[in-house]
């Protein structure tokens, strides 16, 4: 997917959101607007569904009821009379108000905007059937910066049924939000935005909650703070080598061209770049032929977190562009076939109008395909951290680095000694996070639904699972600069690749080198936050 620039406003089209944009409308507070195209997309979509349930269609969710209940009627015939249609409008309000049903903490505001804008996007991809209202409303919340307070936890990860609902609720007025930065009631934001509470019928409940929108923003989150950490754990991986005086032969070109693996040599000629300048060109009779294997294989190990992130961009990509609706909507098809089964599913043009298409339902809620990959990279995070601390202990350790134990000087006793324990916890706790969970869910609603990914576990893990990485990089960078400095005040002269050098000029404007014995949770929250904003 390309990459296109992000603005001041977002046009949104249902076609082009990206993970960058969606963190920025949540962060930044982007503005939105929708593309003409794709809201005449989004009316065309609610006509042929109307359409759909006045020839006779049984729609879930329009028609009849929603989950267990999908075998009572809701409009009889599909005749829109005006009690079937306050007949839909109360069942609508009903399903809003029973499906908001989560526990906290709550969601952070930046990720509740993310969830509109992919919802948003989602809708104006033209298969939900949900009103041009409702899409304006996402709109309006969102430029009106109108943000519900919705709980965090109470997804199966089969659509975030029970939490995004909570949008909904404000769109009709009722629950609690923050209105610019202060808590109030949705009807009173609404009401100072000058914006008019929907009304809901049709499928328009069903439309805002039949959505993984959660899970999905928590994964354009993820995506963007791992593609972070990828780069400047790249930088920290290269410096703390110079550190060891390691060996720079597992990366060279021809030691990886007899084993294509195509991240591995990504990576290894990532370090060739980086390194480009550095004394570990050159020969040095000190340097072990071969070094520890959390060195020489940093490049399987990053490797296979930079290859799940490109296979997780390619999958949300898809995710955040097109419809995980249940039914769909799907416009100007003809059936493929004559068999009953799939042509009950279409409805054809009239002589006074000419709108065509179909409602089918389908099982498009399900986020499997990425929430697997999320899961694989959980694996790899739990490698990355195991490795990273492995190589920090070993820059401690004289058999390898032939410098002073725990990286001491002689105004010191103690060093990186007892500092190796919040390394090995952190890793410890990745581990555990790295175990996979989509499969621990119950059969619910009636037994019906009987599956479930846990896609919003699944991310949130993940996302700990990065911030924890920052800590345990921390951790390594300051083990390597420390023992840079050794190795220079041992040898002024010391050539460190330009790259590497001026990273650890900027890490030294922030934690200072060790002389003495010192308090090192200051430096360790520096050493993290100086990586995350580097």
């Amino acid at each position: 997917m390309k990459k296109r620039p992000i603005s001041k406003e977002i046009i949104l089209d249902g076609q082009k959101l990206t993970p960058a944009e969606v963190v920025s409308i949540g962060q930044n507070k982007a503005k939105v607007s929708i593309s003409k195209s794709a809201a005449k997309r989004v009316d065309s979509g609610y006509r042929l569904l109307i359409k759909a349930a006045e020839a006779g269609q049984k729609i879930y969710g329009l028609t009849v009821g929603v989950g267990e209940n999908k075998d009572r009627p809701v409009l009889k015939d599909g005749k829109l009379t005006k009690e079937a249609i306050a007949y839909s409008k109360s069942f609508n309000r009903a399903l809003i108000r029973v499906t908001s049903a989560g526990v906290g903490p709550e969601m952070e505001k930046e990720v509740v905007r993310g969830i509109m804008s992919s919802r948003l996007n989602s809708i104006l991809y033209g298969s939900t059937g949900a009103r041009l209202k409702v899409a304006k409303l996402y709109r309006d919340f969102l430029n009106h910066d109108i943000v519900p307070i919705i709980p965090g936890r109470g997804s199966m990860g089969e659509a975030d049924i029970t939490l995004i609902i909570h949008i909904g609720l404000a769109m009709i007025g009722e629950g609690k939000v923050n209105y610019k930065g202060k808590g109030m009631s949705a009807e009173k934001a609404m009401k100072h935005a000058g914006l008019t509470p929907l009304d809901p019928w049709a499928k328009d409940a069903l439309a805002i909650m039949s959505s993984n929108g959660y899970s999905e923003t928590l994964a354009a989150f993820c995506l963007i703070e791992l593609q972070h950490l990828l780069k400047v754990s790249k930088l920290v991986f290269c410096l703390n080598l110079e550190a060891l005086n390691g060996n720079i032969t597992p990366f060279l070109e021809h030691s990886n061209s007899v084993r294509p693996f195509p991240e591995v040599n990504k990576i290894s000629k990532d370090y060739r770049k980086i390194l480009k300048g550095s004394y570990l060109w050159s020969a040095d009779q000190k340097r072990h032929l071969q070094d520890p294997l959390s060195y020489r294989t940093a490049a399987y190990t990053i490797g296979a977190v930079e290859s799940t992130l490109a296979e997780l961009t390619e999958q949300m990509a898809i995710q955040l562009n097109s419809s995980d609706d249940n039914p769909m909507v799907l416009l100007d098809v003809n059936s493929p076939s004559k068999n009953e089964e799939e042509t009950k599913h279409y409805i054809t043009k009239s002589a006074g109008d000419k709108l065509f298409g179909a409602v089918i339902p389908t099982a498009n809620f399900s986020p499997w395909p990425w929430v697997l990959s999320f899961e694989k990279l959980g694996i790899a995070l739990g490698h990355f951290s195991i490795a990273s601390a492995q190589r920090t202990i070993k820059l401690s350790d004289p058999r390898f680095t032939d410098l002073s134990r725990f990286l001491g000087t002689k105004k010191s006793f103690h060093a990186f000694g007892a500092v190796q324990k919040v390394f090995v916890s952190l890793a410890a706790e990745n581990k555990a996070l790295a175990y996979p969970v989509s499969m621990d869910f119950f059969a619910v609603a009636g037994d019906i639904e009987d599956m479930g990914t846990n896609g919003p576990r699944v991310v949130r893990r993940n996302r700990k699972m990065i911030d924890n990485c920052y800590y345990i990089l921390g951790l390594e960078l300051m083990h390597a600069a420390q023992a840079i400095d050794l190795r220079i005040q041992a040898n002024p002269h010391l050539k460190l690749a330009p790259t590497t050098k001026s990273f650890l000029k900027a890490f030294r404007k922030k934690v200072d080198f060790m002389k003495e014995d010192r308090v090192l949770t200051t430096d360790i929250e520096r050493s993290y936050l100086f990586l995350k904003s580097f």
